[in-house]
């Protein structure tokens, strides 16, 4: 794809399958469109053309439209993605084949229902847990994290639980009790938190022939996600955890302390440095003339400047 005659970018018509379910009637059915694509329409673009312009019927779920929300996780071209960050041209193919996530129950159309995905995240605690009731019900300052264990965990905190490692992986398929490898990696991200204390608590929740042992280390949920989690990594560490913890080599970890508040909240950066322009004729002689240059173009720019040569002229 390049630029036509125009100067214009190119556009090639795409036809695209949409997998349908009416859940008043329980018709599934393909249905095809035809869109024109040009260098940077995504699958969403594509899909909300379709929806104000050619079938008001077609149903969908996104918000941001950036990659940030993951509510428009679908099965394009049997790959899970999320729709706003997948290139319709870049997918290579004449017809492109759009359909709801697998492993989620379909409510319409491309909309499928993450109540028991959220549930199974909520599952495994996801916030920090802390000895002391006090300290979980009434928080009153922040915890301390050196950096360096920051940087044990940023990888796993980049979750926006879209959903398509659990549509990738081939254990939910055939186990809907499996806790699915968003929940796991998020457990192995919460029990290697330093402020944390709830790995034993996290741990008799995945040490289940449904949680963590039930994996098969596909592999498919890290190279679904959009963020680069890996959450089969977060996996076989936690297993790793949990055997040394098992087994007796491991002790829970002393967890890091409240941080103490800071007795300097300001600080003295001396007195302000001396105008370099000490004659305000010369300031106000070299704004005057660039306002007239920028008078003819960019009248509004001007027009700021001599607002602002009005206010350093009266003072």
């Amino acid at each position: 794809m390049g630029i036509n005659a125009n100067g214009r970018p190119a556009t090639r018509v795409v036809k695209i399958r949409v997998r349908r379910y009416d859940p008043e009637t329980g018709r599934r059915w393909w249905q095809e469109y035809r869109v024109e694509a040009k260098k940077g329409t995504t699958v969403l673009d594509a899909l909300l053309k379709i929806k104000a312009e050619q079938d008001h019927t077609l149903a969908m779920r996104y918000s941001c439209r950036m990659g940030a929300c993951g509510s428009c996780g679908m099965l394009i071209n049997k790959m899970p993605r999320l729709a706003c960050e997948t290139q319709l041209l870049e997918l290579g193919t004449d017809t492109v084949t759009i359909e709801p996530l697998p492993n989620f129950p379909v409510l319409r159309d491309l909309i499928t229902d993450f109540g028991d995905f959220f549930k199974k995240h909520r599952d495994i605690m996801p916030y920090i847990v802390r000895e002391s009731k006090k300290e979980n019900e009434e928080p009153y300052r922040e915890y301390y994290m050196p950096p360096d264990e920051l940087n044990k965990i940023i990888r796993y905190s980049y979750c926006i639980m879209c959903g398509l490692c659990y549509a990738a992986c081939p254990v939910v398929a055939i186990d809907k009790k499996f806790l699915g490898p968003q929940a796991l990696g998020q457990a192995y991200r919460w029990v290697t938190d330093v402020r944390d204390e709830g790995l034993r608590l996290r741990l008799e929740k995945v040490d289940d022939k449904h949680g963590v042992w039930r994996c098969h280390f596909a592999g498919s949920c890290s190279a679904a996600c959009p963020k680069g989690v890996d959450p089969a990594q977060g996996i076989q560490l936690l297993r790793s955890k949990l055997v040394a913890l098992t087994a007796g080599a491991r002790r829970d970890k002393k967890p890091t302390h409240v941080a103490t508040p800071t007795t300097v909240r300001y600080v003295d950066v001396g007195d302000a440095p001396k105008p370099t322009v000490e004659d305000k004729s010369l300031l106000v002689k070299h704004l005057e003339e660039t306002a007239q240059e920028l008078e003819q173009d960019l009248p509004y720019v001007a027009q700021a400047l001599r607002d602002y040569l009005r206010t350093i002229t009266s003072s």
